[in-house]
């Protein structure tokens, strides 16, 4: 079992950054790929990045086109996702997720309540 919490969304401004926290508890987190999803209103959930189990591989969705950023720290039970250059279009609610290493959300098995991140133009 893995418990999932996200924190650090907020408002911010059409080109600036935000760094996005996710703490899980649990003894098994390492044996997780870890991965973050968004949902906008009306929209479905959708990928946006992952990373593999040791962290030393990444995977991200195409419209992140280099501008954020995931890591975890395994001896913290800590994923983060480092979003810069953020556009009005990247507002959603973001979400934390433990699962393989996919980008289907329904294979991921454990999930975050989210957190609201809001970029204004």
């Amino acid at each position: 079992q893995v418990q999932l919490v996200e924190s650090g969304g907020g408002l911010v401004q059409a080109g600036g950054s935000l760094r996005l926290s996710c703490a899980a508890s649990g003894r098994t987190f390492s044996r997780y790929v870890m991965g973050w999803f968004r949902q906008a209103p009306g929209k479905e959930r959708e990928f946006v990045i992952n990373i593999s189990l040791s962290g030393g591989s990444t995977h991200e969705a195409d419209f992140v086109q280099g501008r954020f950023a995931i890591s975890r720290d395994n001896a913290k039970n800590m994923v983060y996702l480092q979003m810069n250059n953020l556009k009005p279009e990247d507002t959603a609610v973001y979400y934390c997720a433990a699962g393989p290493f996919a980008t289907i959300a329904s294979m991921y098995d454990y999930w975050g309540r989210g957190t609201q991140v809001t970029v204004s133009s």
